[in-house]
């Protein structure tokens, strides 16, 4: 029983070194291998301004070598339990990097970590969700999609959308931002499916590059790859920065005046109230279809609750583009 546990230990240990545990699985691997006194461990690794980088480990460490892809300059390095890498340069904000980093601590235990993380971003526009589609239509290819205002200037890179649905027990990010600089009163419309070969993600100037269902000659068009049902005329829909907080939210339910079915969409709920993202009751999803969709009121103040919101008229879609005024009856 003994060597089991060593050997799970073994495992989730190389799991932490390549980046792929949480802090509480490498402490956990840590014990399981005699102990945070014998076992050096990786545990963390963050973004903490635009030049520097933190890497934490279970004790002191001096860094032994230290590459990064793609290469960047480095001014300095701090050694310790938290290694702070000063940066002579300030990679693009939310740029995807991979870090190959050699420490050893003053027993000349050695731990190689391959880690990815996104640089800061300190840039990322305010936005809105302005628009959600449900349904999937397969008559014409028009996958569900998820639409957002930008309300400032900024750069989209590292941001996150997360939706917690009826058929997923926990907060799912469905999509990550690689760099992008977005203007104020933009349109950006993630599509929640890729069934054409033509839908292509907009990083560049050219806005009409992508010829899926849907796409918008004047927005960005974001696509997820695969046919999966994402989201649910039931579900909680965020984005969140680099520190997990919560930039805007909307909540839509067939049942907006009955409990939430699911322990852990009223979970969601509490945690977009608490953080001052949400006001009330859900939005009612009763009558939506893939043109029928979900529309944030553009000409009214936002007061993050259903009150902004209507379902559409039939036809009423308008992904990219300001939202159709008609309401559905």
């Amino acid at each position: 029983m003994k060597n089991f546990f060593l050997l799970l230990g073994a495992i989730k240990l190389c799991l932490c070194v390549l980046g792929s545990c949480s802090t509480g699985d490498a402490a956990m691997a840590a014990r399981m291998l005699g102990g945070s006194s014998q076992a050096l461990v990786f545990l963390n690794c963050k973004a903490v301004s635009q030049d520097e980088i933190e890497f934490v480990f279970s004790r002191a460490v001096t860094v032994k070598n230290l590459n990064f892809d793609p290469e960047l300059s480095i001014a300095s390095v701090e050694n310790g339990s938290t290694v702070r890498v000063k940066l002579a340069e300030s990679p693009q904000p939310g740029r995807l990097i991979t870090v190959d980093l050699l420490a050893e601590d003053e027993r000349r235990n050695s731990i190689n970590v391959l880690v990815t993380l996104r640089a800061r971003n300190d840039r990322m526009p305010n936005l809105v969700i302005n628009e959600i589609c449900t349904e999937y239509a397969s008559n014409t290819r028009k996958s569900e999609f998820i639409e957002f205002k930008m309300r400032s200037a900024g750069n989209l890179g590292a941001m996150r959308v997360v939706i917690v649905g009826n058929s997923n027990a926990s907060q799912k990010t469905i999509f990550e931002f690689s760099p992008v600089e977005v203007r104020n009163g933009d349109y950006v419309v993630l599509h929640l499916r890729t069934l054409e070969p033509a839908s292509k993600d907009e990083y560049g100037s050219n806005l009409a590059e992508s010829g899926g269902a849907n796409s918008s000659p004047t927005a960005r068009d974001f696509w997820i790859p695969g046919n999966t049902k994402l989201l649910h005329k039931t579900a909680i829909v965020y984005v969140i920065d680099q520190d997990d907080r919560i930039i805007n939210a909307v909540m839509i339910s067939e049942n907006p005046s009955s409990p939430w079915p699911r322990d852990f969409l009223a979970e969601a709920a509490d945690h977009v109230i608490a953080n001052g993202a949400w006001n009330g009751n859900a939005v009612s999803s009763t009558g939506t279809t893939n043109t029928r969709t979900i529309c944030r009121n553009e000409t009214a103040v936002n007061t993050n609750s259903a009150a902004d919101w209507y379902v559409t008229v039939t036809s009423g879609a308008t992904p990219g583009r300001l939202n159709n005024p008609g309401r559905y009856q």
